[in-house]
């Protein structure tokens, strides 16, 4: 298909925005279809599949803000005169199609397909099955804003498959794919490179750390804590793991609170050996559940005699989402920062912000673990390839 401009996108865009707003009331009322037929099995599943109002509002934050900003495709990255005469000019350019393949959340299909819009590329939609109607919704609501418009109903396109129609797609697609991203649990993440015969930005686990250092302020601690493992758990920025160093001042009194507290909240607490003897908590049993994601009201506490064993053990166990040291000690913060190996690291606040829109990018497709091409939350501007131009006048080599 041929490019489409700016001017295009960004109608399409302000027209979805609009169209979501009058049908605000069916989009929640076909959520809650979708919702009825969920069995609950998976509560994290379950708070990314609901669509509220608060949810609808975002979803019109996130088109309104997408059409007001600027265009990233054709920026001028690097500019080269050769000695010869020859202009060597290298620009960003859209992937071409892009495929989203998600589970639960039908707000991806706005704010993923939206960022993959504007970034000039046709998008392919693969949602689950348990979203399905919520998503046909949303889709529906595309093609009436790319109609408005005069564009194309294809550069929006939703692939109702099953899984083995979704792995026979991955492995041979029936049309052009220049780039998949998955959005979901680990499951689909390995589902999708094992069969994916294209380019794969993953978007990973998370299993964050908090570091209680030893010269932590334990009422900001706790109440990054609480505010990490609590505010949102289905979310991949939560909190699964703490820290705790064995030379903080009141050490026992501290973890002890922080332990009720999480209680409290109805957070299951699960404790290494050298915390055994706390009250209301279970005594970890396999040390392999300091690699795993929780999605649920779940934490690991654990002790750590030093800043350097800290970072080693994070680094061996998180995810490469998010990590957060709790200190007063500027320096001891950066040597902590610079060492540990995730995508954002965070001194004295909760890795909820880990998070397009709390970074300042508008949104985000994905929040990569990889380290190529992009790292962390990938917005708008991220969502390119580069293309090279070379003016000549007959020049050979």
């Amino acid at each position: 298909m041929n490019p489409l401009s700016i001017e295009k996108r960004n109608l399409v865009l302000r027209s979805m925005a609009k169209l979501v707003e009058q049908e605000r009331s069916q989009i929640i009322l076909t959520n809650q279809e979708d919702l009825a037929d969920y069995d609950g099995s998976d509560l994290a599943m379950e708070e990314r599949l609901k669509v509220d109002d608060k949810k609808v509002d975002e979803m019109i934050l996130s088109l309104n803000q997408l059409a007001s900003q600027e265009d990233p495709v054709g920026v001028e990255r690097f500019h080269f005169t050769h000695d010869n005469g020859i202009k060597v000019i290298n620009k960003t350019a859209a992937f071409g199609t892009i495929l989203i393949i998600y589970e639960s959340r039908p707000d991806v299909t706005i704010e993923a397909g939206g960022i993959a819009f504007k970034s000039g590329n046709k998008i392919l939609l693969k949602g689950g099955k348990e979203s399905l109607k919520s998503n046909l919704k949303i889709v529906s609501l595309w093609h009436k804003a790319l109609q408005e418009n005069g564009v194309s109903k294809d550069w929006v396109e939703y692939l109702n498959y099953n899984r083995a129609e979704t792995q026979a797609f991955l492995e041979k697609p029936t049309q052009k794919v220049d780039l998949i991203v998955p959005r979901g649990g680990e499951k689909l993440i390995e589902f999708v490179k094992a069969h994916a015969t294209c380019p794969v930005i993953v978007s990973g686990r998370g299993n964050n750390f908090v570091y209680v250092h030893e010269k932590a302020d334990t009422d900001l601690a706790l109440k990054v804590i609480l505010n990490a493992k609590t505010a949102k758990i289905s979310a991949c920025n939560a909190v699964d793991k703490v820290l705790i160093d064995s030379k903080l001042p009141n050490f026992e009194g501290f973890t002890a609170i922080l332990i009720e507290t999480l209680k409290e909240n109805k957070v299951e607490v699960i404790v290494d050996k050298s915390l055994e003897n706390f009250e209301d908590t279970e005594t970890l049993q396999n040390e392999d559940i300091w690699y795993e994601e929780f999605l649920d009201y779940k934490i690991v506490i654990g002790t750590i005699d030093s800043e350097e064993h800290a970072i080693d053990k994070i680094n061996k166990y998180c995810g490469g989402h998010s990590a957060v040291i709790i200190t007063r000690d500027d320096q001891v913060a950066k040597e902590f920062m610079d060492a540990v190996d995730a995508a954002a690291v965070y001194q004295n606040a909760s890795s909820r912000f880990t998070d397009g829109g709390q970074f300042g990018l508008g949104g985000e497709l994905a929040i990569s673990t990889d380290k190529l091409h992009q790292r962390g939350p990938i917005g708008l501007q991220h969502l390119v390839t580069n293309k090279w131009y070379v003016y000549g006048e007959g020049q050979i080599r």
